[in-house]
């Protein structure tokens, strides 16, 4: 399998494959790896340089991979060496924007696989009966952040571990300086690297190919007389290929070009002719008069853009224009829309806003942006990964343009209010700050903390090293798996940020998030860093007489009214023996954990921080009638618990925990204290609870209050 299965295809008079339009040889080679023929590689590591049409030819094979897709195409006219086995359709999980932890579980869902961690993945796809086959195309467009460097953890994190997994077939189209290190993963004979710039897999056919159908009239394409002349056209082709040194990018640019400017172009002026993607944008801006640094200053800004698949919003593009060239641009842009033309692709809103690591639509996203679910934005990306490269590594001062570029973004942020700033401000603020190396002097923000695309903001602080972060960041840290994992919108995740805060000592932070407009579910009173609870029970003291001695008799029969409000609400925390400030269980209540082994209680003040030291004797439990005519009650799961309004039987609020729950219960006035592996938190709760309808009868008709305690009344 060589390029000169290329001659041989065109000499047996095949068909060539009419998205593709040449490749031959490397079909060959794929359809082998397909059909698992003798001797073909079981995984196969396509790679080459930016713009040498790996996305395209993989494109073009999946085709024939999916039963659809081959019913549209001239099979019976191709090579049969290149047309794979009509098979189930393989894998295809996409790792555009994606980090590799998104990654593997896209394959798990696919396969349906019960893995509970990431690293199970592997040893379940191993354990099938059935080998899987996989492609993995783009990795080069991996990840929410370009400085995380997500391509080579997809690699070592992702198609390492499936490469050297038994049963799994695997094609991965990765970078050059990545495709080298999976193959030698794979013992000898196993793996292949097919780079499509060896001229071991050249297709000087199909470029020639390619050039004269981009050359040919259609629509659209002005009637030029090197392009309605086939001679002509085929020479002018031929040497536009040669040119482009096997580049389909560079091709397709100067194509491009042409049509965008054809008056004094000479086709017998090989000057005329770009011999790389620099080439295509300096000689475009010769030809309409303009300075090649002009146009490159105009488009960096774009190449600069993170998330460069979603696109830069247009009105962004001029600030960002002036921050980097750091003079006014304004005049440029608006000179030089014809000039950038050829290498900008608008981006459809709907693609961006269904982008997987979003906000979700309607959840503190569009509405808050100002405008409707698509936010009225036009969006502009640079048409091909390659042209960015270009421009970025002609930059002369990347992390200064970046700096530049932090502030001008800060600066479009309306009075600093996150929740009116553009998506792409505040998901993306974070990836220029680090690639500004400044990221740390961000991490202070709470709004920001809970208005930014929780994986953009995760993969730019875990590119940080801990030891540069401050404590708001590093707790932003500890429970990004959580936001991530929910995909929960910007109220909820300030939700959750709250009570972090206060679980790590930042009550200001927490604060501040209270008055940013969050209709938040609650408030967090306080927390402590207790482990072993094995669980909480929500009580009271009663008043002490005058003479100082607890009056048990008056505070047993006070149920309401004066008595009962005199009462010292309290948390019982049930805890193992010899914890430090606890007392002994009174053996009366019947007190000891379903293991037989007796346990010792802490009692803490329910409504603000601070131990109390007093006989557990003395506590008090709400009475039932107390517990029934509560507005709320909840249910309790293994890392999840729910409040919800007893009269309409509606949720208003929702926890979620990184470490399973031990114990939760829930006070008659609204107070949730819950202990988890971390340590026992109380919160108020503050969403109102929703009235009953007329017709809702007045008994019991919901789930029964969560088993919460195995405290001094048991479970209740």
């Amino acid at each position: 399998m060589s390029a000169s299965d290329e001659r041989c295809a065109g000499a047996a008079g095949y068909a060539p494959h009419p998205y593709i339009g040449g490749r031959t040889a490397v079909l060959r080679a794929l359809a082998a790896w397909r059909m698992r023929w003798p001797g073909a590689p079981r995984v196969i590591v396509l790679t080459g340089s930016p713009g040498s049409g790996r996305s395209r030819l993989l494109t073009g094979f999946l085709m024939m991979c999916d039963p659809d897709g081959r019913r549209q195409l001239p099979l019976d006219q191709m090579d049969p060496a290149t047309v794979p086995p009509d098979l189930p359709a393989p894998a295809v999980p996409d790792p555009q924007g994606r980090t590799a932890a998104q990654l593997l579980w896209l394959l798990a869902d696919h396969f349906r696989l019960n893995a509970a961690r990431g690293e199970d993945i592997c040893t379940e796809l191993a354990a099938r009966e059935e080998p899987v086959t996989i492609v993995v195309p783009d990795v080069d467009r991996a990840g929410p952040v370009r400085a995380a460097d997500e391509p080579a953890r997809v690699v070592r994190e992702v198609l390492t571990p499936l490469a050297t997994t038994g049963g799994v077939q695997l094609l991965a189209d990765v970078p050059r300086a990545l495709a080298a290190e999976l193959a030698r993963a794979l013992p000898p004979g196993q793996a292949r690297i097919i780079d499509l710039d060896d001229p071991e897999w050249a297709d000087p056919a199909g470029l020639v190919r390619h050039a004269e159908t981009a050359l040919a009239p259609g629509a659209g394409v002005p009637e030029l007389p090197f392009a309605t002349d086939p001679s002509a056209r085929r020479a002018l082709a031929e040497a536009m290929a040669q040119r482009a040194g096997g580049s389909r990018l560079t091709l397709q640019l100067a194509v491009q070009s042409l049509f965008m400017r054809p008056e004094g172009f000479d086709p017998a002026d090989p000057a005329m002719l770009p011999g790389s993607v620099g080439e295509a944008l300096d000689l475009h801006a010769r030809r309409l008069g303009a300075d090649p640094l002009t146009l490159r200053l105009l488009l960096a800004p774009l190449a600069l853009a993170e998330g460069e698949g979603e696109g830069l919003p247009v009105q962004l593009w001029g600030p960002l224009a002036d921050a980097v060239a750091g003079r006014d641009m304004s005049r440029d842009l608006a000179d030089g829309m014809l000039l950038a033309a050829p290498f900008l692709q608008p981006v459809a809103t709907a693609e961006r806003d269904g982008a997987d690591g979003g906000e979700p639509d309607g959840a503190q996203g569009g509405e808050e942006a100002g405008g409707t679910a698509d936010g009225g934005r036009t969006l502009l990306r640079l048409m091909h990964p390659g042209i960015a490269e270009e421009i970025r590594a002609g930059l002369p001062d990347v992390r200064g343009a970046q700096t530049r570029i932090a502030m001008a973004l800060l600066e479009a942020v309306p009075e600093q209010d996150w929740s009116r700033a553009d998506p792409y401000v505040r998901d993306h603020l974070a990836a220029h700050t680090l690639d500004a190396g400044l990221l740390p002097q961000l991490l202070t923000d709470p709004g920001l903390f809970a208005h930014a695309d929780p994986v953009a903001m995760r993969a730019a602080i875990e590119a940080v090293p801990l030891e540069q972060l401050g404590a708001p960041a590093r707790t932003y840290l500890r429970i990004a798996p959580l936001l991530t994992r929910t995909q929960a919108p910007a109220a909820v995740r300030a939700a959750f940020l709250e009570s972090a805060f206060v679980e790590d000592g930042l009550a200001p932070y927490a604060q501040a998030l209270h008055g940013l407009g969050f209709a938040l579910p609650w408030r967090t009173l306080w927390s402590v860093p207790l482990t072993g609870v094995r669980a909480v029970t929500a009580g009271s003291l009663p008043p002490p007489d005058a003479e100082g001695v607890a009056a048990e008799a008056t505070a047993a029969r006070a149920t309401d009214g004066a008595g009962a409000a005199a009462r010292h609400p309290v948390a019982a925390l049930f805890v193992p023996e010899g914890t430090p400030g606890s007392r002994p269980v009174p053996d009366a209540d019947g007190a000891a954990d379903m293991d037989g082994a007796t346990g010792a209680l802490l009692v803490h003040d329910l409504l603000r921080p601070g131990y109390i030291d007093a006989d557990p004797a003395r506590l008090r439990r709400p009475s039932e009638e107390a517990r029934a005519t509560a507005c709320f009650g909840f249910s309790r799961g293994t890392d999840s618990l729910r409040i919800w309004a007893r009269a309409s039987r509606e949720v208003v609020a929702t926890l979620l925990s990184d470490t399973p729950i031990t114990g939760a219960d829930l006070s008659p006035d609204g107070v949730l204290v819950v202990a988890t592996g971390r340590g026992v938190t109380a919160r108020q709760i503050l969403a109102a609870p929703p009235a009953a309808a007329p017709t809702v009868p007045g008994q019991r008709t919901g789930p029964p209050d969560s088993a919460a305690s195995d405290g001094l009344e048991g479970d209740h």
